[in-house]
């Protein structure tokens, strides 16, 4: 009597309750790992004008290429295919949108009234195949270069390699199998902007050859044998920070159905000793990192089988994935079958991320489910031979790069790239963060989930079309977009993997070839999203050009100061999953991915997203460090997140910095908290207010320790000194800083340069000499007031002109100066509500500084509301 999902699902229910899959009881299809319905399909394209009726249907006219066709019956008149492609591309996500859109006179139905598929017509580019047959061999070299990429049959000459599925890391994969295929020079924004065979071809016809080395099989390497730069990332982190489990990559999978726990452990041998990086361990050597690969009859592979309680078996895996690798001493794997009962188990795989990446567990789950077979049927795995291990690679791209001492390298000409386009960045990313940054972060750190609904997918899927940009483009131009609003400052860097998967011998291989490159993004002048979609798209595409050298190489070419509490170059990392690690069948039972969780935190901030398979929207988490930010402070970033992808969405030509972060529970708390506005009926700048309240008060004005000043010597001074420092130059709009300890003269100066008409600026004196060189150098005073006493505590740098207070000379001038009150007339312009009453500069959250002007009408309305507050 309960509410049930009706999920479309075709099944049988066994005696125990366990539902059998058998297929789909509707027109629901999978394509390219997304479900579609058809029928969703042909409802929108009916709604289009002129079209009476419209079927949908999969084709796989080509072999290996599959696409969405559409039949369309116009209602009166033709309509075009353009106009029913813009139709369904504004209504439906991208995934859903046809390829082909083809008018018949009527639907042809079978005897009984059901469409008749067979009957439909072939659309008629599938019946003459590509538009022309590739008119060279460097054309049909692209052509199968494109479809292995892509994991197609066959890709035509005028497909477009984004339309077929592609995106930035497959457009990484093929720009380097063409340098090898062809022996020319291609780069990620080649791809990106030569987006067929035919275009790629015509900008590659006159290119040289690449100069890369050929990635071989070269068999025993010198002793000791080095990491490749990305390991040697790991291991220096290892080393610095401490064994942790934040570099754990786990991967857990349900089994419904009997496996044969000794036939897993054969397996897991079997696929050890087929790959050297998972029976490698990490030694030093005179300083240096080194690899020791293991002999695979004498590894020691770290194999358990558990029995648990059904209802244990989630908490059992995340348990599982908990441990800490000892780097030095154990293989970087270990594997764990967790048994409820016979029917029922969960196979945890955890690796460390030394030796794995993203597009490892699907070689790793093919040779472990092969050996199984082979293992359970009593017979070993017959593999095909890998044609070079991981050790090949580290030397391949040591020699790849080679030195940065070489100007001629290309580790020497990547570097002047990475220290020219990240010339200047700052230090820190200012986040808003809930707790003060710790000097020795803990790394620990939680998840907080979120979604992005079918609509706003889509919407972003059409802003990354229209800009020629890929998904990952758009999310992160979002992430930087909401970090800019919420204080991150114009420049933001992000980090983000990037796959050195190039050639396809590595295809095969369970290893680490990742490395992590800076995007740095420009937010200023008030951009739109559609512009800074365009901008970030272009930093882009020229970083993935360059993602060669490795990050530890890039801090160093970069020169930015190192800090054990924060990480180098950026303090985000922003990834977007577009490699399918689902898992159906495994051991020859049905499978499922279980996802676990171990805690821990490699950066501030991480927000990763991924396309969602049926219904085209966005799953995605963010994962913070809970030094700095409690829960409920990463879920406000979320949801602002979420909110701000609505908006732009829905008006992506409109500056990012107009969008509402806020929810109308914060608006109203704000506007409560700003409701400050008082209504002015007397003076509007501070002078004046400062000068008609002087009469009426009565007593001392100031009183500092056992001595008083009367009002009257105060105004006498404060007008002499005014008077001064106008004939010096000062009048609105001017800058004077005041170097002074506490005591009558700083009270008297600052009243001084406000009646003059100037903007005052603190000079705290304490403060170390290269900031106030800073704040000096920002604001650029006219003059400085201070005294015998505090000048020489003033930098050399700071050189505006000084005017010493207790100098004979000053005071002899002083004396002669007439002491009646200021007006407008005695000022070198009117004194204005809007002039700058004084300067402030705040601590910065990145160490530097940031100046803030405070108008004469804020402060007077502060005070007015301070008066009756």
């Amino acid at each position: 009597g309960t509410r049930m999902y009706r999920t479309g699902d075709l099944v049988v229910r066994r005696d125990n309750g366990t539902l059998d899959y058998l297929g789909r009881a509707d027109d629901q299809v999978k394509l390219r790992g997304f479900r579609i319905e058809l029928g969703e399909i042909d409802t929108i394209v009916a709604t289009a004008p002129g079209v009476s009726r419209a079927v949908t249907v999969i084709r796989e006219d080509r072999p290996g290429v599959q696409r969405l066709v559409t039949y369309v019956v116009p209602a009166d008149a033709p309509v075009t295919a353009d106009a029913l492609r813009v139709h369904a591309a504004a209504r439906l996500p991208e995934y859903m949108v046809p390829s082909v859109f083809l008018e018949i006179p009527a639907i042809p139905l079978s005897p009984n009234g059901k469409l008749d598929r067979r009957a439909l017509p072939a659309p008629p580019d599938a019946v003459t195949g590509p538009s022309r047959a590739p008119r060279d061999a460097r054309e049909e070299i692209l052509a199968g270069t494109f479809a292995a990429v892509l994991g197609l049959d066959s890709a035509g000459v005028e497909d477009d390699f984004f339309a077929l599925g592609g995106h930035s890391l497959l457009a990484a994969r093929a720009a380097a199998r063409v340098r090898a295929a062809l022996g020319v020079e291609c780069s990620v924004r080649d791809v990106f902007e030569a987006r067929t065979v035919e275009a790629l071809a015509a900008r590659l016809a006159a290119r040289g050859a690449s100069g890369r080395p050929a990635l071989t099989g070269a068999g025993a390497g010198p002793e000791p044998t080095p990491l490749s730069y990305a390991q040697r990332r790991l291991w220096l982190i290892d080393n610095v920070r401490g064994p942790g489990t934040a570099y754990n990559v786990p991967f857990a999978v349900r089994l419904a159905g009997p496996v044969d726990p000794a036939a897993v452990r054969a397996a897991v041998r079997d696929v050890v000793a087929r790959h050297e990086v998972l029976r490698t361990v990490f030694a030093e050597i005179d300083g240096e990192p080194c690899q020791r690969v293991l002999d695979p009859a004498g590894v020691e592979v770290p194999f358990a089988v558990r029995e648990v309680a059904a209802g244990a078996l989630g908490a059992e895996a995340e348990a599982a994935c908990g441990h800490v690798f000892d780097l030095e001493r154990e293989i970087p794997l270990r594997v764990t079958l967790l048994s409820a009962s016979r029917e029922e188990h969960v196979l945890v795989v955890l690796l460390h991320h030394i030796a794995t990446d993203e597009w490892s567990t699907g070689p790793l789950l093919a040779d472990l489910d092969t050996a199984y077979t082979a293992r359970a049927a009593g017979r070993a795995p017959e593999f095909t031979p890998l044609p070079v291990q991981y050790a090949d690679y580290a030397l391949w791209q040591r020699e790849l790069l080679g030195d940065t001492k070489d100007k001629d390298s290309l580790a020497a000409l990547q570097a002047a790239y990475w220290r020219d386009n990240l010339a200047g960045l700052p230090e820190e990313l200012a986040l808003p963060t809930d707790r003060p940054r710790p000097a020795t972060p803990s790394y620990q750190g939680d998840v907080v989930p979120f979604e992005v609904d079918a609509a706003t997918g889509s919407g972003l899927a059409r802003i990354a079309r229209a800009s020629g940009a890929t998904m990952f483009m758009v999310v992160h131009a979002a992430v930087t977009a909401l970090l800019h609003r919420l204080g991150a400052g114009d420049d933001i860097a992000i980090g983000t993997p990037a796959s050195g998967r190039g050639d396809e011998q590595l295809d095969p291989m369970v290893g680490f070839f990742l490395n992590t490159l800076v995007l740095r993004a420009d937010l200023s002048g008030e951009p739109s999203f559609t512009e800074l979609v365009g901008r970030v798209r272009d930093t882009g595409l020229a970083a993935f050009s360059h993602a060669d050298l490795p990050l530890e190489a890039v801090a160093e070419a970069v020169g930015q100061a190192r800090s054990q509490s924060r990480n180098p170059l950026f303090q985000t990392m922003v990834t977007y999953h577009s490699v399918e690690t689902g898992v159906s069948e495994l051991f020859g039972v049905r499978a499922s991915e279980l996802p676990v969780e171990i805690g821990g935190a490699k950066f501030d901030l991480e927000f990763a997203f991924g396309g969602s398979e049926t219904d085209g929207g966005i799953s995605g988490g963010l994962r913070y460090a809970t030094d700095l930010f409690e829960r409920s402070g990463a879920e406000r970033l979320t949801e602002r997140l979420l909110r701000l992808l609505a908006a732009v969405v829905a008006a992506p030509d409109a500056p990012v910095a107009s969008i509402d972060l806020m929810d109308a529970a914060e608006r109203r708390r704000l506007d409560g908290w700003n409701d400050t506005a008082r209504v002015l009926d007397g003076p509007e700048n501070l002078a004046d207010l400062v000068a008609a309240g002087a009469p009426r008060a009565e007593g001392p004005a100031l009183v500092f320790e056992d001595e008083d000043l009367s009002r009257t010597d105060f105004d006498t001074r404060v007008n002499r000194l005014a008077r001064l420092l106008i004939g010096r130059g000062v009048g609105p709009e001017s800058v004077v800083g005041v170097a002074l300890p506490r005591s009558f003269d700083l009270l008297v100066a600052i009243h001084a340069v406000v009646r003059a008409g100037g903007a005052y600026l603190p000079l705290d004196l304490t403060l170390p000499a290269d900031r106030l060189t800073h704040m000096a150098e920002t604001a650029r005073p006219v003059a400085i007031l201070t005294d015998l006493g505090s000048e020489s505590a003033l930098p050399e740098a700071v050189e505006a002109g000084r005017i010493v207070l207790d100098s004979l000379a000053v005071t002899r001038e002083l004396a002669g100066i007439a002491s009646d009150v200021l007006t407008d007339a005695d000022r070198l312009a009117p004194l204005l509500p809007h002039h700058p009453a004084y300067v402030i500069f705040t601590s910065g959250s990145t160490g530097r500084p940031k100046g803030v002007m405070v108008e004469h009408r804020a402060i007077v309305n502060r005070l007015e509301w301070m008066q009756h507050a």
